[in-house]
């Protein structure tokens, strides 16, 4: 593996193993594979719930995104997790995750819906083994409709969604994101709604319930009132580049050492002020930008004006100069600068943590940060089925019981990696 990495100015933290977060004794199954679950779990995980992944013994899809040789996704995604490594083609691995349920409080899942029914493990079943239990299931449009039988990738929601329709340039190709948006999202909202349920199952007559989270509707609520505006209109948005149809100027623009920054003026005031930043307060009282509407109508003619300023400064100048005048502006950085910039070094949004398999590994801050009760990241990801004996061990299967489990082919365990020195 080529090490291509410049010395880092990322702190150094160690894992917090006596971490107690406000999820503390909160179990969670996790049977969910690739991105949207991992994001829920790693949330509740950060936070101090137990997270157990049940992994096949192929493991998580989401190990097998790697960069050089290195999962770094599954590093990162699955940090505070615990892994239960069972074949649940046979019965007796069933059996064993069954044992588990009456001490969970919530189980994440994201096969296609009908799949858990056909595994025995419906919801109503598991409902009658632990009253409380919160199950979500995640899957691409839903667990009726249509459409719930189609795989449900991220990539076919963000075409349907409208997303990739309204993103890129009007005279180009519709444009999706070059990353898992409709997972992630569904992912933050599905670590909302099992607080929501959770708070429910924990009244003293609360019940546990299923979460019916696809990565359609999440996606689609994001993206602003455009069935209301269609309604209104009889108009389909175009897609508008980095421009927004909501206020100018709003745009990415390029400097004159070849790099961007990003500004905008959302608000009056905002808009005069860069109107002033630039040394163009006549424009304050020009008829083609005096609104926000005027400003939308000539938005092209605004942008050159303002992008011809902004030619004549290198990036740092131009940031430098509109914050002296409390513009909104900003940088757009690559991951390069972002590691290197001081506001992201201090705060730790990023910091280097141990790793076994390449010295140290960067990775974001848990998000949100809470005042009284933080989360924390107390161990890294776990190796395919780490967990598996002191896991099982709750359910009376001592050492020699696991041996033959490994040998029947109901548990599984992978060798582990050696460290780096």
């Amino acid at each position: 593996m080529t090490d291509a990495r410049p010395p880092s100015a990322l702190r150094r933290r160690d894992y917090q193993p006596e971490h107690s977060g406000p999820l503390d004794r909160v179990r969670v199954l996790d049977m969910s594979r690739l991105f949207a679950g991992n994001v829920l779990t790693q949330v509740l995980g950060d936070f101090g719930a137990e997270v157990i992944k049940v992994e096949p013994p192929s493991g998580d899809t989401l190990r097998g995104w790697k960069t050089q040789g290195v999962s770094t996704h599954w590093k990162i995604y699955a940090r505070n997790k615990k892994s239960l490594c069972l074949d649940l083609r046979t019965q007796r691995a069933k059996d064993l995750l069954l044992g588990l349920v009456p001490s969970a409080a919530i189980l994440v899942e994201s096969f296609r819906p009908g799949v858990l029914e056909d595994m025995g493990l419906d919801a109503d079943s598991l409902l009658a083994l632990n009253p409380k239990l919160v199950i979500v299931r995640i899957s691409g449009w839903g667990q009726d409709g249509p459409y719930h039988q189609r795989p449900g990738f991220g990539t076919v929601i963000e075409g349907m969604s409208g997303f990739a329709a309204i993103n890129g340039f009007e005279d180009r190709e519709p444009v999706l994101p070059p990353m898992y948006l409709a997972d992630g999202v569904a992912g933050l909202y599905g670590a909302s709604a099992v607080m929501i349920a959770l708070r429910e199952a924990e009244r003293p007559d609360g019940r546990g319930q299923m979460i019916d989270l696809p990565l359609y509707d999440p996606l689609f609520a994001l993206l602003g009132p455009q069935a209301a505006n269609y309604r209104l209109t009889g108009q389909s948005r175009k897609p508008t580049g980095s421009r927004s149809s909501n206020s100018a100027p709003r745009n990415a623009y390029r400097c004159k050492d070849g790099k961007y920054v990003s500004l905008s003026g959302s608000t009056q005031g905002m808009a005069e002020r860069i109107f002033r930043a630039i040394g163009r307060s006549d424009l304050i009282a020009d008829a083609r930008f005096r609104t926000n509407d005027d400003r939308l109508k000539n938005v092209a003619a605004l942008d050159a004006i303002i992008g011809e300023f902004i030619a004549t400064h290198s990036q740092a100048d131009l940031v430098a100069l509109m914050e002296t005048a409390s513009v909104t502006v900003g940088p757009i950085y690559d991951i390069a600068q972002i590691l290197e910039d001081p506001h992201v070094i201090d705060r730790e949004i990023v910091a280097d943590y141990p790793d076994d398999e390449i010295g140290s590994l960067p990775m974001h801050h848990v998000v949100p940060r809470l005042a009284e009760t933080p989360g924390g990241i107390r161990m890294a990801a776990p190796s395919l089925g780490q967990d598996n004996r002191i896991l099982l061990s709750e359910l009376g299967v001592d050492s020699a019981g696991y041996d033959v489990l490994v040998a029947e082919g109901v548990a599984f365990e992978a060798p582990r990696v050696e460290s780096v020195s």
